[in-house]
Parts: structure tokens; C-alpha cells; sequence
């Protein structure tokens, strides 16, 4: 959820998500990360775009319409679960 929601607000890369999940407190290696990727992109969640930042290849993802709907449903359950646990109601 976490990275699909980055990549709603704009096209991420895997070391870039790994140091801003890195501030949320997950520790991610990059053979944990980049084969989630990978399986996101076939699961047609993300789509794959290479780019040349200071003379190296870079794999930038980008959300997919699947990726926003999957997003938004899972946000709905968040928020019933915010509800149930925080909340209490």
C-alpha cells in the first residue's frame, strides 16, 4: 500500500523509495524491494519506465489505473480499521 501510494503522488525509484520507507521506520534491502517491484508490474499495478539520471539507467515506476483502483480500495479498509481499532466504534 505504502508504495502505491507514492507512486500516485509521482513516479518513484528503488533507492529513492527505499530511504523514504526507510523514514517510516521499514528497512528494505534492494533484493527485498526491487522483486516486489517487479511483481507489481506484472500484476499490472505499476508500469516501468528507464531514464538516465548522471550517466546511469534508472527504473522509474509509475502508478496504473489497477494500481489506483487497488489503492483506493485498500484506503476504504484502512479506514474502517482506523475506525474499529482507534476509534472504537
Amino acid at each position: 500500500m505504502h508504495i502505491l501510494y507514492h507512486a500516485s503522488k509521482e513516479d518513484i525509484f528503488g533507492i529513492g523509495l527505499i530511504e523514504e520507507l526507510g523514514r517510516h521506520g521499514y528497512k528494505l534491502s534492494p533484493g527485498t524491494l526491487y522483486p516486489t517491484l517487479a511483481k507489481m508490474q506484472q500484476a499490472g499495478l505499476l508500469t516501468c519506465e528507464c531514464r538516465t539520471v548522471q550517466h546511469k539507467q534508472r527504473k522509474y515506476y509509475k502508478i496504473t489505473r489497477n494500481g489506483i483502483r487497488l489503492l483506493n480500495e485498500a484506503k476504504v479498509k484502512l479506514r474502517e480499521l482506523y475506525k474499529e481499532v482507534v476509534e472504537g466504534t
